[in-house]
């Protein structure tokens, strides 16, 4: 490989693409977009190279060893250079929503240096996927998630790269925020007193249409440098698309009753409330639903012409999300990428743990069962499954993080069967997994100070297995250390019940040395 300047340390594929094929640099691969974008560039048969803080989170990723992988931070303009060396097309796939009051100013600032690394490396274009905007509002009257949408657009215009802006609405997709909001709303709700915005006008788009049109973009001629608005066939009201998608989920006709009264804040809440999208996610997307949002032109069916036979319809979309959802073959979610502002401290014991005060609560148990069986129960802990203790305990948990502004304990999991590292788990986020040995959680919920829970199989020698479950806690000031001692008493029901539970599942299920995810085989 070439010599690259410093600041992005590079990997290379295992599996590279051909000489002489076009690169591209994708930003957020371990978000919802940007992870469905990359085996979709990879078929199209460009080399592809991802900008991630971790590059351990691609790890599991079914196309990880078909790209390079740089770490780097847009936020950080000194990581950048090493990543763009030798990319024709870079990606601009993260914004800063959730990162505080200050979030569109990080924004412009990560949108101007990643232009700035962008135009020395001599990139011939950048695609970006913005937010479509309503016709004829000033920018003083949009949702701050929406202006700074808007302006970051702008910024990587002017970087002197060409920049393809692609502004879509609500997006329908397995495991999409919007299309989350909808399913839970419509599935939750058989009679519902909403906000008047159910009424507004808005051009979804499907998750396939998205990524045809970004892998498009990558080929657009060298003059073009502007926004293109981009939507489906369809332009529906909220409150029909609810309707819509009852029918195509083949549920009762609901009853929807809009009221004025309902501010986009109590919006937020009230979907915060019905589904898994914490409020940090709902309140710009309830924001971004006040105006009208249809496309108001179609420039780009010029350069990337229509499928034969148009866009994706609504029901169509909304079939082909339940579809994968049924079949557990949900690629990416809208929490896939990590909160913003979670912690990534070391792991306590770790070479680099800086040391101070720390808490465990540590159970081990032996359980007469091989340890694969056990190791399934291990890694279909959470989601549908649940906690296996104290359930009503689990669940008041959830709800006090929301209450303060936290995910909750409702965001679930991808596959109910499987688990890869990176990807959120409930409240938690999976930091390290070893098949059939080590699941390794980081907790996401209001804490003060970060909190681990690890759990263990190891083979006992005697044909059984021996489960071991660590709880840690490093507490920030005496706050921390007063949320520990607080909660102390109810660890005998919480992970004491867990590990109990936990083996009593692993005893019950088959020993089967031929199961696929058996760690033995080598194929976990």
């Amino acid at each position: 490989m070439a010599d690259r300047p410093p600041g992005a340390a590079v990997t290379d594929a295992a599996d590279p693409a051909p000489p002489g094929a076009p690169r591209c640099l994708v930003t957020g691969a371990t978000g919802y977009i940007g992870g469905r974008l990359v085996p979709e560039l990879l078929a199209a048969g460009y080399g592809v190279r991802c900008l991630v803080r971790d590059p351990d989170r691609l790890r599991d990723h079914p196309w990880r060893g078909r790209v390079e992988a740089a770490a780097g931070d847009v936020t950080r303009p000194e990581s950048l250079d090493g990543a763009f060396s030798g990319i024709d097309v870079a990606y601009y796939l993260v914004h800063a929503l959730g990162t505080g009051s200050g979030f569109e100013a990080t924004d412009r600032a990560a949108a101007a240096a990643f232009g700035r690394a962008a135009a020395r490396a001599g990139v011939r274009r950048i695609v970006y996927l913005g937010g479509l905007a309503p016709a004829g509002v000033p920018a003083g009257r949009l949702s701050p998630h929406l202006r700074s949408r808007v302006e970051v657009g702008r910024v990587l215009r002017d970087s002197g790269v060409p920049t393809a802006e692609l502004r879509a609405a609500v997006i329908i997709g397995s495991g999409s925020a919007s299309f989350e909001m909808l399913r839970y709303l419509t599935e939750r709700l058989p009679v519902m007193v909403t906000p008047r915005w159910v009424e507004t006008r808005i051009q979804p788009i499907a998750v396939r249409d998205v990524l045809r049109l970004l892998v498009g973009a990558a080929g657009l001629p060298p003059e073009v440098n502007r926004a293109f608005d981009i939507g489906g066939p369809e332009v529906l009201t909220y409150r029909r698309m609810m309707e819509r998608y009852a029918a195509v989920a083949g549920l009762p006709r609901r009853l929807i009753v809009a009221v004025p009264v309902l501010t986009p804040r109590l919006s937020s809440l009230w979907v915060g409330l019905v589904t898994p999208v914490p409020g940090s996610i709902a309140r710009p997307l309830v924001e971004s639903l006040r105006y009208e949002v249809v496309r108001g032109e179609h420039d780009l069916d010029r350069y990337l012409p229509q499928p034969p036979g148009g866009g994706i319809g609504f029901d169509a979309a909304v079939g082909l999300a339940l579809r994968r959802i049924r079949d557990a073959d949900v690629a990416t979610r809208w929490s896939s990428a990590s909160v913003p502002g979670a912690p990534s401290d070391p792991l306590p014991t770790d070479p680099d743990w800086a040391g101070g005060s720390l808490y465990q609560d540590v159970r081990e148990l032996r359980v007469d069962t091989d340890p694969a069986a056990l190791w399934r129960v291990v890694e279909g802990i959470g989601g549908e499954n649940g906690w296996y203790s104290f359930p009503l305990g689990w669940a008041v948990r959830g709800w006090l993080d929301r209450l303060v502004g936290g995910v909750g304990l409702r965001r679930g999991r991808r596959d109910q069967a499987r688990l890869r590292v990176g990807e959120s788990l409930d409240f938690w986020r999976v930091e390290e997994i070893e098949p059939g040995r080590l699941l390794r959680l980081r907790a996401e919920m209001r804490l003060p100070g970060p909190a681990w829970l690890e759990l263990s199989v190891t083979p006992d020698g005697a044909g059984g297995s021996r489960y071991r479950q660590r709880a840690l806690f490093h507490p920030r000031g005496l706050a921390g250390h007063a949320y520990w001692w607080a909660v102390a008493p109810f660890h005998a029901a919480v992970f004491g019940g867990m590990a109990r539970r936990i083996t009593e599942q692993a005893a019950r299920e088959p020993r089967d040395p031929r199961d696929p995810r058996d760690p033995r085989d080598g194929r976990a």
